[in-house]
């Protein structure tokens, strides 16, 4: 029944996250935790299983050639060292503070979006010269910090940076948050905490089986419905994630 269980939760959290551009730690985090698991293992099986979720996606995502190479290394670069760092020292930090803040920060995402009907709309490339890129870039060296450190959440951020400040539309951005956070970030993430702390083997393949097809359902959802539904779906999980953080 733990099995069943694990991956219904995975397949549903996955599949939604996939469709929004973040946020399957709402769901799957907080079940491994009441399923008997500490924290930290709870986190580091959940970065394993979140691979999955970026293997699916990448899958449904190379098909339609929407990311560009350039800006896809980039964005890698910038954010990987990040997501080491925050994995290296979340297992010797106490997080409830910082889980409040960031449910404060990822809520105000949300309504942020939800403020600006046109946000995310259309393809608008912006700040691509080297100041731009070099903020840009720092803000994702943070985003993994938050990614490698407080899984719930922090690839919402990275989807409305994209849209906000390099001008994506919630389609492309969703894209890059997916494949490159769900699949190249968690990955870095999952293999740091692997290395410092316990992953709950026998849990794994439930839920990677879950998200593997969560990720490539949801992803075919995001590429079949369009940028409205995206920014809807997007609103709707960051709040949720913004308010669970902040109960607990």
């Amino acid at each position: 029944m733990d099995q069943l269980l694990l991956f219904f939760v995975s397949l549903v959290a996955n599949l939604f996250s996939a469709f929004s551009g973040g946020g399957a730690g709402l769901l799957q985090l907080p079940v491994l935790i009441f399923l008997g698991l500490p924290f930290g293992v709870a986190l580091a099986t959940h970065k394993v299983a979140s691979v999955a979720l970026g293997a699916g996606a990448t899958l449904r995502h190379l098909r339609e050639n929407t990311l560009e190479r350039h800006f896809t290394l980039f964005v890698l670069a910038t954010g990987l060292p990040g997501v080491v760092l925050g994995a290296s020292i979340i297992l010797q930090v106490p997080g409830r503070m910082a889980e409040v803040a960031l449910g404060c920060l990822t809520l105000g995402l949300g309504l942020y979006s939800g403020s600006k009907a046109r946000l995310g709309q259309d393809y608008h490339p912006g700040h691509r010269d080297r100041r731009g890129m070099l903020l840009g870039g720092c803000v994702l060296f943070f985003l993994g910090v938050l990614n490698g450190s407080l899984t719930s959440g922090t690839g919402l951020f990275v989807t409305l940076w994209l849209v906000g400040w390099f001008g994506l539309d919630y389609k492309r951005a969703v894209a890059y948050t997916l494949v490159l956070v769900g699949l190249f970030w968690n990955g870095a993430g999952a293999l740091t905490l692997g290395l410092l702390g316990n992953i709950k083997w026998d849990w794994v393949p439930a839920l990677l089986a879950g998200s593997l097809i969560g990720g490539y359902t949801g992803a075919h959802l995001a590429i079949r419905q369009g940028n409205r539904w995206i920014k809807r779906a997007f609103e709707v999980v960051s709040i949720l994630v913004g308010i669970k953080l902040i109960v607990g």
